[in-house]
């Protein structure tokens, strides 16, 4: 048995990544099944055609013909309403899917009794973590905001000595120490700088200080399920501003990470301190598209405060979109196992607690119980 395979190329503005490279595809059609790729999908992120070509996969120059057929379609951004209209009842989608804000997505997915797995809902559980799209793309995106930052410093990173005299180092401050966030300290370090830390939960402290960063302490545990941290109370919150406030006066560079799933991001940075941050600071707010941890943060915009920028990119791992798209490759290709069984058949049995918790439509059914709660919300 055989399973057709389809990659689309992404539509979404600004998107230069692709759900599969040629690595995953050759070993996909060495198993025996059928890999198509829309011709160019690959361009942006500098995967040629002629590489997918000599991995086995078939080029295919309209997304009629690719999507004909197809049985699992795997993406990078939410698939457009207008995309799951080709596909056949029963076909499989796998990738991000962002459910609150595409509902008109949802709603074709289900009514078009189609199959869809969100992988941002995939449990963080050990067995989970090589299928961990989420934690691979805030690698990505900790690197590109601490480059972005550094190019919009008017200091040097590192500690030079000169004819001229001695530089001293920039000082760069995260906030939150998950995989974004020591991503960002570990490239503001190798870059040279002094760098602080801060999360709320002090267990992130040890991989803080392994990574040669000061971690700034407060006697808080905030440590929630899941490894995410919990909501502070109104006492804690006004401890940590008064902290976090301290080390943003003293700080050149400050790269913002913390999210809350399912929430808007948590408000760490008011406009008052960013007023008396030092001349030439920049603030890199990787939460820009939940809501932004600065007070300030416009997605998608720099936003100048008196002497300091804000920054509130979008989509950063598209910026780095041939190590992005291979490590999101890699991802699919572990999640796909488990949608695949050995005789080469999908499965029909989601029981697997990693498939149930990541399904968000199954034949006609929303089953992400949130996403069930906004569509009838909307209706009403």
């Amino acid at each position: 048995m055989s399973v057709v395979i389809a990659v689309p190329k992404e539509r979404t503005p600004g998107e230069r990544r692709i759900a599969i490279v040629p690595e995953v595809a050759q070993k996909w059609v060495a198993a025996g099944h059928e890999v198509r790729i829309e011709a160019s999908a690959g361009t942006e992120s500098f995967y040629p055609d002629d590489a997918f070509a000599r991995a086995g996969a078939k080029l295919l120059p309209d997304r009629r013909t690719l999507l004909d057929g197809a049985e699992i379609v795997l993406t990078v951004q939410p698939p457009a309403p207008e995309l799951l209209e080709t596909l056949a009842e029963g076909a499989m989608v796998v990738g991000f899917m962002n459910p609150a804000r595409n509902l008109d997505s949802v709603r074709r997915l289900r009514d078009r009794k189609l199959t869809a797995f969100a992988l941002e809902l995939i449990p963080r559980i050990t067995r989970a973590q090589s299928m961990d799209a989420l934690s691979s793309q805030a690698t990505v995106g900790g690197y590109a905001a601490v480059l972005l930052g550094a190019g919009s410093c008017p200091k040097f990173f590192p500690m030079l000595t000169t004819a001229a005299g001695t530089i001293r180092p920039a000082t760069v401050l995260v906030l939150g120490a998950g995989v974004a966030g020591l991503m960002a300290i570990a490239t503001a370090r190798r870059l040279g700088a002094q760098v602080e830390a801060y999360d709320v939960r002090r267990a992130a402290g040890e991989q803080v200080r392994s990574l040669g960063a000061k971690f700034l302490e407060l006697e808080i545990n905030a440590e929630g399920a899941g490894g995410y941290a919990r909501e502070l109370t109104a006492e804690e919150k006004a401890k940590e501003q008064e902290m976090v406030s301290a080390a943003l006066t003293r700080a050149d560079v400050v790269v913002t990470t913390a999210n809350v799933p399912g929430r808007r991001a948590p408000r760490l940075v008011a406009a008052a301190t960013v007023a008396r941050m030092r001349p030439g600071a920049v603030i890199v707010d990787l939460a820009a598209e939940s809501g932004g941890n600065c007070e300030l943060t416009q997605p998608g915009a720099t936003v100048r405060s008196g002497d300091v920028m804000v920054l509130g990119p979008t989509n950063l791992p598209a910026q780095v979109p041939f190590h992005a798209s291979q490590m999101y490759a890699k991802n699919l290709q572990a999640f796909l196992g488990l949608l695949i069984d050995r005789d080469g058949r999908r499965v029909t049995d989601f029981s697997d607690e990693i498939l149930s918790g990541s399904l968000l439509v199954a034949a006609g059914e929303v089953r992400h119980e949130p996403t069930r709660t906004a569509l009838a919300g909307a209706a009403a």
